[in-house]
């Protein structure tokens, strides 16, 4: 029986030791076979958004990175007039289109307008925002009135917002100019003459841009611990001290979120410039976005190839921005 028992458990240790050889020797699944298997729950639940969002936008993306090779215009591609149809002619061009575009001055000067335009209103947005937020987060009566009041032109619809801003500005019957005529100011134009079209959609877009730095910076100081102001006011630190070194330093990493978003919606802001001026007076305010528009579905024929080209020029600047702007963060110690 002896003799028998230690055979058994030599030819099951033998065993052991092949299947472990064996299970060595096999393929180890690969990192994505392992993460299919152990979320593959997750993935099911986002695989349908990334298929919206892959029609949605990643055709369109593809459709437009195509057409801005081609000569792709209203006369040429495939269209259905009643009962004929007419098959598209256009052919590739390969980089002619991006070569016309940057050896225009038409681009240059939409470029240093669109940079002014951003630059301009994500300044004054986040000073107003940060300077509201400082004021709305100390204790004062009827501080949620006054946050209800300052967030409304979020709430609004941005194009109901820029009618009313028309009206306002309106240069007969406006009530900017009634308030001037009535302190024996003579009218000014301010949508019909180009630097007053500047002053005036930048101030539209800026009101429309405060409620969401407010926001923003509003939960930013909330967040910031209270005993750091109360230590620096017994060091005798003064009001511009706290601000300088406790406050601004704790809204770091918010405003840093806040201006790069702000900043891709501003340079992208086509309902504020073409709702209020139409890009006008002439071609005063016009920024890169509304003139890719205008090549598109305004001028005769219609250069959808062209259109195309400054939509993926404005998709690569955009980009580039989004790349240095994350560095320098980086380089600042924020990392996201």
């Amino acid at each position: 029986m002896a003799v028998d028992s230690s055979q058994s458990l030599a030819e099951a240790a033998d065993a052991h030791s092949v299947r472990g050889r064996g299970q060595r020797t096999g393929k180890t699944p690969g990192r994505l076979r392992r993460a299919l298997s152990t979320h593959w729950y997750a993935w099911a639940m986002v695989a349908p958004v990334v298929a919206v969002i892959g029609v949605i936008i990643g055709y369109p993306l593809v459709r437009g990175l195509y057409l801005s090779t081609t000569d792709a215009n209203e006369a040429n591609v495939e269209r259905t007039i009643g009962v004929n149809h007419i098959p598209a002619t256009y052919k590739s061009v390969g980089l002619d289109n991006y070569t016309a575009v940057f050896s225009d001055g038409v681009f240059w000067d939409r470029l240093t307008w669109t940079v002014i335009w951003t630059v301009s209103c994500v300044a004054l947005s986040f000073g107003i925002g940060l300077l509201l937020a400082n004021m709305l987060n100390r204790k004062l009566a009827g501080r949620s009135f006054y946050r209800m009041a300052l967030i409304l032109p979020w709430a609004v619809p941005a194009f109901v917002s820029v009618f009313t801003w028309r009206l306002i500005f309106n240069e007969k019957n406006g009530i900017l100019n009634k308030i001037l005529a009535g302190g024996g100011i003579d009218a000014i134009p301010w949508l019909n003459d180009p630097t007053w079209a500047k002053l005036s959609v930048i101030t539209v877009n800026v009101w429309l841009g405060v409620p969401f730095m407010l926001v923003a910076m509003l939960g930013g100081l909330q967040s910031i611990p209270g005993e750091l102001y109360e230590a620096a006011e017994m060091d005798g630190a003064s009001a511009w001290q706290r601000f300088r070194h406790i406050t601004l330093p704790g809204l770091r990493s918010v405003s840093s979120t806040v201006i790069l978003i702000s900043g891709i919606w501003t340079f992208n802001m086509f309902p504020v410039i073409f709702l209020l001026t139409r890009g006008g007076p002439g071609d005063a305010t016009e920024i890169l976005v509304t003139y890719a528009y205008r090549l598109s579905f305004v001028v005769s024929p219609r250069d959808f190839a062209g259109s195309a080209a400054w939509g993926v020029i404005i998709l690569l600047l955009l980009s580039l921005f989004a790349v240095v702007y994350r560095r320098a963060l980086r380089k600042q110690g924020e990392v996201w």
